[in-house]
């Protein structure tokens, strides 16, 4: 029986480990009370300096405002698009817009890097 268990084990882990291939098969973010949030419930931001579908934001701005990585493979589908940084690393884009996550951003639903600078929004649901 213990056999048993670690053989079924095993193959579990060796089925987590094939799916990444399949990470567009749902959406990286969705939206949750008229604002995008990730899988995490955390808000997701687009940043104003960002223009024709290329991330402007590196380095120290990228340690306080994450990117929202894609996996390899990850392709386009509808509004979604996967862009290609600086340091050649994918990221996601939603309606042309690269999107990042805020490291103050402590816990689901907090938005404290909306409107900062005057640069970086919440993605909101548009009607």
């Amino acid at each position: 029986m213990t056999q048993m268990t670690v053989s079924f084990k095993a193959l579990l882990m060796a089925a987590a480990l094939t799916l990444p291939g399949f990470a567009m098969a749902a959406e990286p973010a969705m939206m949750k009370d008229g604002m995008m949030v990730d899988h995490k419930g955390m808000t997701v931001y687009t940043f104003d300096k960002d223009a024709g579908g290329k991330s402007m934001c590196n380095g120290d701005c990228a340690k306080n405002w994450p990117p929202m990585m894609a996996p390899a493979g990850a392709k386009a589908e509808g509004k979604w698009t996967v862009i290609k940084r600086d340091d050649g690393m994918m990221q996601y884009a939603y309606d042309g817009k690269p999107l990042y996550t805020f490291v103050k951003d402590e816990k689901p639903g907090d938005m404290t890097g909306d409107k900062m600078k005057d640069v970086w929004h919440v993605v909101h649901e548009h009607k």
